[in-house]
């Protein structure tokens, strides 16, 4: 099987899970030919993972000119018809206003040569990850060149501006549907045609648990009264994109009301963005310089590393889909504390493999934490079953493999469950069936 690939930017810093899936896909037998709207940028190759990820993308913009007019007459002489429906697709779907309708004669243009290239190397399928702009050329770029395609549904954005990005067309129109959850599956759903529900499946994001080792949490020396030299039960992590939606002030809030009770206390913070001056100004008004450590992007094997340093993973974002964040952390042993959002209780269990409190609430974020850092016992316990959650449901490969699955049925015109029920979990409890064995 040959298939693309195509995101608006990739291989990013942040978006690690999609280059996981990738190279799992890979690793299955499948060839996968990486497309991306814009070329990365230097900051994001952290890692020679990202770097042989540049290299063998292909790259639609920069355009240029000549490739952009023999790409189109190409497809619009090789059929007419086609290239005249996609045309109208492009203004059925078009966004309102000038700006809108020239940003869609852009990704347009862009599809074109998405399209031609898929036609060249002789490329049956074509997924996209996140299903705004870049869904826009894969829905386009399909109608151009006679094949099918897919996406995989993230969310939360998606669903902040479904009808601006036309999510109810491209629900429509694609062979399958990736959803990382249920929930987003739940708010897809909304947008979708009842006849399409049975082809919208559960496929999470996933880690590697096996790169993970787990770590072993013991009390600090202020603790347990040694003197060993020993730095556990105040290290904090977080790692991510480096903005106030991730709920940073609210966590650099809960460190002030810690600091008291905590004065060793360390929060590492890993990632970048365009709100980390601001954020690292507002550790300094609060008093918090030597509590908190900004490093900026880090490798995956640093970001384990990380990991490996840490006695709680702390997320306090407004909205998300399912962090790959929290599975590294969960991964590795290490409890969290986060916001009860989204699909986010769909991989950690409150009071089981970690926190969930409200968003914005810097105080019982503060509690939660403290709950853990004074408690190793308690980090242990989260700590196995994260760890256990993570390998059951949200291993890449076993992802990966599912995917397979589900592509391999949709081209053959077959339709494959929902979601195929976790060992763990017997069968009778399967509530996914086809949508066929429902009417």
């Amino acid at each position: 099987m040959r298939i693309a690939y195509l995101t608006g930017e990739y291989p990013r810093a942040t978006d690690t899970f999609i280059q996981r899936e990738v190279a799992a896909l890979r690793e299955h037998g499948i060839e996968v030919f990486t497309f991306s709207i814009r070329r990365t940028g230097d900051e994001h190759i952290v890692g020679a993972e990202q770097q042989a990820e540049r290299e063998r993308t292909t790259y639609v913009l920069p355009v240029q000119p000549v490739a952009l007019l023999l790409a189109h007459l190409a497809l619009l002489f090789g059929s007419p018809r086609r290239y005249l429906s996609a045309l109208k697709l492009a203004w059925a779907t078009h966004q309102p206003g000038i700006k809108g309708t020239f940003y869609q004669l852009f990704y347009f243009l862009e599809a074109g040569i998405v399209a031609r290239q898929i036609q060249q190397q002789q490329i049956q399928h074509l997924h996209n990850h996140f299903p705004d702009s870049s869904g826009t050329v894969a829905m386009l770029a399909a109608e151009l060149g006679g094949f099918s395609f897919s996406f995989t549904m993230h969310g939360p954005y998606i669903f902040f501006e479904p009808m601006r990005w036309r999510l109810d067309e491209k629900l429509k129109r694609a062979l399958f549907i990736c959803c990382i959850s249920d929930f987003c599956r739940s708010q897809g759903m909304i947008y979708a045609p009842m006849e399409k529900w049975n082809r919208m499946h559960i496929v999470h994001c996933g880690v590697e648990p096996a790169l993970f080792t787990p770590v072993t949490h013991q009390q600090s020396d202020k603790q347990s009264g040694k003197q060993s030299g020993k730095q556990s039960g105040k290290r904090l992590l977080y790692t991510g994109r480096l903005a106030t939606v991730k709920g940073l002030p609210i966590l650099l809030e809960s460190l002030v009301l810690l600091k008291a009770s905590h004065p060793d206390l360390l929060l590492t913070v890993v990632g970048d963005g365009a709100d980390r001056p601001s954020l690292e100004q507002l550790a300094a008004q609060l008093g918090l310089s030597a509590q908190v450590k900004f490093v900026g992007y880090q490798s995956q094997a640093q970001v384990r590393q990380h990991m490996q340093e840490t006695d709680v993973f702390v997320l306090p974002s407004f909205a998300e889909g399912v962090p790959v964040s929290l599975m590294e952390a969960l991964a590795a042993g290490v409890p969290v504390v986060t916001t009860q959002i989204a699909g986010v209780g769909e991989l950690v269990e409150n009071g089981v493999s970690g926190y969930l409190v409200p968003p914005g609430n810097p105080q019982l974020l503060a509690n939660r934490i403290d709950k853990l850092l004074n408690d190793p016992v308690l980090r242990t316990q989260f700590g196995a079953a994260g760890r256990l959650k993570v390998a059951e449901e949200f291993d890449i490969q076993q992802e990966a493999a599912w995917l397979c699955q589900i592509m391999t049925a949709a081209l053959a015109g077959q339709v494959e469950t929902i979601r195929p029920q976790p060992a763990s979990q017997p069968a009778s409890q399967s509530s996914n069936p086809p949508l066929a064995q429902l009417t």
